[in-house]
């Protein structure tokens, strides 16, 4: 079972997305379109491609296809149907699928990097924090190095405890955060 916080946290977590009301439910849009959202009676609508959306009708027997004016637009599923991980996938497929295409593979290639090489010693800080500084173009301590810890805190993803881990290692490579 699934909550809206759980919702907020997956939705937020992708870059770009902003949180707001649509006809008086939660909502989630990306550049201005609309990708996920929350009906009064807790139901999660999620905007995916047909395909997508098949199977997640498949593999969710309470879901049911999302139409409007006859047209299917995605997948609607009680949020105490679905667990975590999975509302997180659909999730991110409904925004891959809404987000301007520059953006989506942005992120795409930064996920790949964060799980291969590139991203060495910056993995260690955790996914969301490792995805942002990769989104934002910082791909070694070095970069690290190049900006102030509160620009770092401005990006989603990156806590106090990033920020934390990452100062303890420029110090032991005898760098230091930008001032």
């Amino acid at each position: 079972m699934t909550t809206v916080a759980q919702l907020r946290k997956a939705a937020l977590g992708l870059p770009e997305v902003e949180e707001g009301t649509h006809f008086g439910m939660v909502s989630f849009a990306v550049r201005g379109k609309g990708f996920a959202s929350v009906t009064k009676d807790g139901q999660v609508q999620l905007q995916l491609p047909d395909a997508a959306a098949e199977e997640a009708v498949a593999a969710h027997p309470s879901g049911e296809r999302l139409e409007r004016m006859g047209k299917p637009i995605g997948f609607r599923v009680p949020l105490e149907d679905i667990n975590g991980k999975d509302l997180n996938a659909l999730v991110y497929a409904s925004w891959a699928h809404r987000a301007p295409k520059r953006l989506a593979a942005t992120l795409t290639d930064a996920q790949t990097a964060a799980e291969g090489p590139v991203a060495g010693l910056l993995t260690r800080i955790g996914k969301p924090a490792t995805r942002a500084l990769l989104v934002a173009g910082i791909t070694n301590l070095e970069e690290v190095a190049g900006r102030s810890a509160a620009e770092l805190l401005a990006l989603h993803g990156v806590g106090p405890k990033a920020v934390r881990m990452l100062g303890e290692e420029l110090r032991e490579r005898g760098l230091d955060f930008q001032q």
